[in-house]
């Protein structure tokens, strides 16, 4: 696909030669007050930062951290959502010397503890009064934060006499009067930058532990702009759209890495409400998040288009059927005849083009989704229906996603084929094993665990899976995930769950079977749409629970399960089955703030539901717990169902 105002192989080259906020002083130079380098939706309207705004902004930040005495090496933490000043603050670290570690806006105070414990961090951004609260509550255990830089004052005035605390705003004034007392300070610790000085850290998503600490470092990151700046259909003044978390490796990777090197626009969103109104305003070229976007995605217009008129729905599924087949087609590697191009030409342009317009992917150059594996449903159902949705693979320990598929060879079970100057093999085991300069520089403070994870120069991901004959990547799931029946058939818990997820009604699926006889699985029903479901045919329900409890209701998930056994082999077939009387809560534990199930976890807190399962039992009254917003903890008593598929 063509790249408008791509750089340069030279220019790409040289990019691992700075440091990100060098980097940053490079563009303010290049371009200036002419291009746009941050966009910003408050209030119904964009506001833009130029380059040379986005300096001035990260060099008053710095020079103010630099007023309150953050010294080089010492580690900034980071407590917001997507928003300019996480840009801001981080940026202004990295010309000190200094390292970020974002954080989850979503987590707890004892999480939030236990990461800024883990780094002794220094000083602390936080977002707003919430987050500020979250860390006055555990304040005793963070002795070593000497300051809480606090970025929105409302409902702040009631802390003015906390001397821990201190707004961005004063930051950025105590910048300025260093600025003027000290000119050259900020271009002598900018210049004092390296390469391979780590730039930021970031907590893995510890879904089989404690999380691990990452650094990574600023010539892993620019390695990894590289190869996508040099692949991708991007270039100067294309937009990305900020709505993963900055805590996330993808954001980080764009945010931080490839909209910075590429002299892209980063957009932030009002709120992730808006952001579907905020793609069509903006067009942005490309986006990367996680499958669970994509399959909330597909399972509101599925719903929507079940819901609408006959003709609609026959219009609808006529259309689906030939953009299928095209998909089909294109993934064997088949020739698409005329006939079938011309009626797919005609499908686009009745149904195809005003959905993806509806839904805010209509100016997508490309698509992607990483973090978690994705039915090949998912991806077939949005390439059929015209948006060039590709699934990828990478981890935060690459450096972010080295792993794409190509456009013109698109196969819907793989992540694609590796970035340029990314080597990737199979190791023993089926351990996907991947040797690139953008592999991190290590674990903070655990030498003993770098060394299990990187050994001659390559990096164990983890994650079993093998190369196909095209030379494409199938992953199969996490090498220590891969389960075994009694029998011995060996499966992967995520192969079946992302296709259980592909249906609309399911929000989540969690699935168990180790040395057992059969499979078995929990199952999130989406309170959505099959709340919505329910009120179509007049059944009444008042809560979660007792939604889960409708027969109609177990009946739905039944079928849907039985379709998809149809599309697996028999040992790997769900037999038992139940719906489950809370949803999973990264609050309770049960997922990472990535959305990724902590299977261990779930499988001790749930585990006489698991074994009624492998029983003779029909259901079983459960007494259970559940953390609310404010941090309290209710007691839920029900009954369960044992269902059998």
């Amino acid at each position: 696909m063509k790249k408008i105002n791509s750089l340069d192989e030279q220019t790409l080259s040289e990019l691992s030669k700075y440091t990100l906020p060098q980097i940053l002083a490079k563009n303010a130079r290049d371009l200036g007050t002419e291009k746009a380098a941050i966009r910003e939706k408050s209030f119904g309207i964009w506001n833009a930062y130029t380059w040379n705004d986005y300096l001035q902004y990260a060099k008053k930040a710095a020079l103010g951290l630099a007023t309150l005495g953050l010294k080089r090496g010492e580690i900034l933490g980071i407590i917001t959502n997507n928003y300019p000043e996480w840009l801001f603050s981080e940026l202004a670290a990295q010309a000190l010397g200094a390292i970020s570690l974002n954080l989850f806006s979503s987590s707890i105070a004892k999480e939030l503890s236990f990461g800024l414990a883990r780094v002794n961090a220094a000083y602390v951004i936080a977002e707003d009064q919430e987050q500020v609260d979250k860390l006055l509550e555990v304040k005793d255990g963070l002795s070593f934060v000497r300051k809480v830089i606090y970025i929105d004052q409302t409902g702040m005035r009631t802390y003015a006499d906390n001397d821990w605390l201190i707004s961005f705003e004063k930051l950025l004034e105590l910048g300025s009067d260093l600025d003027k007392k000290s000119p050259n300070f900020f271009t002598d610790e900018l210049n004092k930058g390296k390469p391979d000085d780590t730039a930021l850290m970031i907590m893995t998503s510890g879904t089989t532990g404690l999380p691990k600490v990452a650094m990574i470092s600023h010539e892993n990151f620019t390695e990894m702009a590289r190869k996508w700046l040099e692949t991708a259909p991007i270039g100067i003044g294309d937009n990305w759209i900020s709505i993963t978390p900055p805590a996330w490796i993808v954001d980080q990777m764009w945010g931080v890495g490839i909209t910075l090197c590429g002299g892209m626009v980063m957009n932030f969103p009002e709120t992730l409400d808006t952001a579907v109104e905020d793609f069509r305003e903006i067009g942005p070229t490309v986006i990367i998040t996680a499958s669970r976007f994509w399959e909330d995605l597909a399972s509101k217009i599925r719903v929507k288009i079940s819901d609408s008129s006959f003709i609609k729905r026959f219009l609808y599924h006529s259309c689906m059927k030939i953009g299928g087949k095209v998909v089909d087609k294109e993934s064997q590697k088949q020739k698409v005849s005329s006939f079938l191009k011309f009626f797919y030409w005609v499908a686009s342009h009745v149904m195809f083009v005003p959905l993806m317009d509806r839904v805010g992917c209509l100016h997508f150059r490309g698509a992607y989704t990483g973090g978690h594996p994705i039915s090949p449903d998912v991806i077939r159902f949005f390439r059929a229906n015209g948006l060039n949705l590709k699934q990828c693979y990478g981890l935060t320990e690459a450096g972010g996603i080295f792993q794409v598929q190509p456009d013109d060879e698109v196969k819907l079970e793989t992540v694609g084929v590796p970035l340029p100057r990314t080597d990737v093999k199979i190791g023993e085991d089926q351990e996907v094993l991947v040797k690139s300069k953008s592999n991190f520089a290590g674990y903070y403070q655990d030498d003993e665990e770098t060394k299990k994870t990187i050994s001659n120069g390559w990096l164990h991901t983890g994650d079993a899976g093998y190369i196909d004959d095209d030379g494409h990547l199938l992953i199969i799931g996490r090498k220590e995930e891969i389960m075994r029946t009694r029998d011995g058939e060996a499966f992967s818990p995520d192969f079946i769950e992302t296709r259980l997820k592909f249906s609309p009604y399911i929000k989540e699926a969690v699935i168990f079977g180790e040395g057992q006889p059969y499979i078995t699985s929990f199952i999130n029903i989406d309170f959505g749409n099959v709340g919505n479901w329910a009120e179509t045919r007049k059944i009444a329900y008042t809560t979660y629970i007792d939604l889960t409890q409708q027969p109609e209701v177990e009946d739905l998930i039944r079928e849907e399960i039985r379709q998809v056994n149809t599309q697996l082999p028999e040992p790997m077939q769900l037999v038992h089955f139940i719906l489950l009387y809370k949803l999973l809560d990264a609050d309770d534990e049960e997922l990472t703030r990535t959305g990724k199930v902590r299977r261990k976890f779930v499988f001790q807190q749930y585990k006489d539901l698991i074994d009624a399962m492998y029983s003779d039992k029909k259901e079983l009254e459960v007494k259970g717990n559940v953390k609310y917003r404010d941090g309290t903890v209710g007691t839920i008593e029900t009954t369960v169902q044992i269902l059998k598929v």
